[in-house]
């Protein structure tokens, strides 16, 4: 949901260099982490569906305060997971990248802000899943969260880095940046309940997919008499 849209040369070279840099850390974290762990066979699948909607969404952009969009980072977290969902924000930001979407040196910083919405939504969810949570307000809360942690993120990232060529102060560059992350936590609500339905059905559908077997036992059998 959150991304700079900033043209190229907007962010000053330091501080490209700076979110570059905090990007590639954390992509490289994700990696080794997936390297020790290893991917579930249902997770790639995922992944890719995941991937190729958000990259679709992402396209659809309304042209309001300097533009906003859903991206469903925080439903492909969900699905694919905490690593795999900061991947995919970096395949998704790169291929946007190539296509005007987004300024090829704002990618270190758009992949933190949508990685950790993915990450943050995931977390948060299987949280209020073990408080034992009903699915849809879990995800509903999670997806919120994580997509206006995101949003919080960008904010910040443009009033610490600054914009090139600006004539506002840092002062009223924080109101007008204020301004668009106040627009993107309503997309947030908006995103984070189609995101609850989405799970919701599948978690109806196929609980297998989300690791929800346990629990839909569990739900059948609440006095642990099938174990």
């Amino acid at each position: 949901m959150a991304h700079i849209h900033l043209g190229e040369g907007s962010f000053p070279l330091w501080a490209v260099a700076l979110w570059t840099l905090v990007g590639v850390t954390l992509i490289g974290i994700v990696v080794y982490r997936l390297r020790r762990g290893g991917i579930k066979t249902h997770q790639i699948a995922l992944a890719g569906i995941g991937a190729a909607a958000s990259f679709a969404v992402f396209q659809l952009n309304l042209p309001v305060w300097g533009g906003i969009h859903m991206n469903l980072t925080g439903l492909v977290g969900i699905l694919a997971g905490p690593a795999l969902g900061a991947l995919i924000a970096l395949v998704v930001n790169v291929f946007s990248a190539a296509l005007g979407h987004g300024a090829v040196g704002l990618l270190g910083a758009n992949t933190l802000v949508n990685a950790t919405e993915a990450i943050a939504a995931y977390y948060i969810f299987r949280t209020l899943l073990r408080m034992d949570w009903d699915v849809f307000p879990a995800t509903a809360s999670a997806a919120t969260i994580g997509l206006s942690a995101g949003a919080v993120l960008m904010g910040a990232i443009i009033v610490v880095s600054g914009v090139n060529g600006s004539a506002l102060p840092r002062a009223d560059l924080t109101v007008a940046v204020a301004g668009l992350v106040g627009l993107n936590l309503g997309v947030a609500v908006v995103e984070g309940i189609l995101t609850g339905f989405v799970v919701q059905f599948l978690a109806s559908v196929r609980p297998d997919l989300l690791d929800l077997i346990d629990r839909e036992r569990g739900e059948e059998d609440p006095a642990g008499v099938a174990a």
